[in-house]
């Protein structure tokens, strides 16, 4: 762990130099009632920034997560991604892939940091604002190892003279020694609130829809419920 640790150090040492090309930050609220493994209401304020740099692409989120009962917890994930063709290593263009990234996410709780790294693909589907594809090697801390794909899309649209956006990711990990496979599908289904209310910053109000079945690869089973469906009111600023 510790190796891997400093693999991400130095990566990021040589990032801190790069140009930003565009960044968005985002502050989202979150509540729900149907949560699995732990209180099943919660309220979760969510911190995200995302950019496009000269070396790749950034993706951070904080999720601060307010529990009907429980403690409060945060959660982090960082996911910076190395593009082959802007560090000219290579010019990956075939079929739907545009371009190929050494892709890697850290994953902080208070619980484990997990750490994960592989192969990214940025795809070019008509309509689609951006898909990508990542597929992961997990260096799991206190659980086996194990695998990770994950897709990442948004498609907006309009209907009506109003403009909406559907985006989300799928994460899908692979069964070990220690836990089952699991598949999350996360989306969100938003609508510009701020346009007709002629707020120049976006400001989103839709809904995030959860499936994820065994959740955190723990067993859905009649005494102990880990599959979540999990509808979710959402509000999201960006700035």
């Amino acid at each position: 762990m510790q190796k891997t640790l400093l693999f991400f150090s130095l990566l990021f040492s040589a990032s801190v130099q790069s140009a930003v090309l565009w960044q968005d930050f985002r502050v989202s609220y979150l509540t729900g009632d149907n949560y699995r493994l732990g209180d099943n209401k919660r309220d979760i304020y969510t911190f995200e920034h995302a950019a496009s740099t000269s070396w790749g692409d950034s993706f951070f989120f904080l999720d601060h997560i307010r529990p009907d009962q429980a403690d409060l917890s945060n959660y982090a994930e960082w996911a910076p991604r190395w593009s082959f063709s802007k560090l000219g290593l290579a010019d990956v263009k075939w079929g739907l892939v545009s371009d190929m990234t050494l892709a890697t996410t850290v994953e902080m709780s208070n619980q484990a940091t997990h750490l994960l790294y592989g192969l990214g693909f940025n795809l070019d589907i008509p309509l689609f604002r951006y898909v990508q594809v990542n597929l992961y090697r997990r260096n799991n801390e206190h659980r086996s190892d194990n695998w990770q794909t994950t897709i990442t899309w948004g498609l907006p649209f309009d209907l009506a003279g109003q403009e909406f956006l559907y985006d989300g990711f799928i994460d899908w990990a692979s069964a070990s020694a220690d836990q089952r496979a699991n598949l999350n599908m996360t989306s969100q289904f938003k609508w510009l609130l701020s346009k007709p209310l002629n707020i120049e910053d976006k400001i989103y109000l839709g809904f995030e829809y959860v499936l994820w079945l065994n959740k955190f690869g723990v067993k859905d089973q009649s005494s102990l419920r880990t599959n979540e469906y999990n509808l979710n009111l959402l509000l999201k600023w960006h700035f």
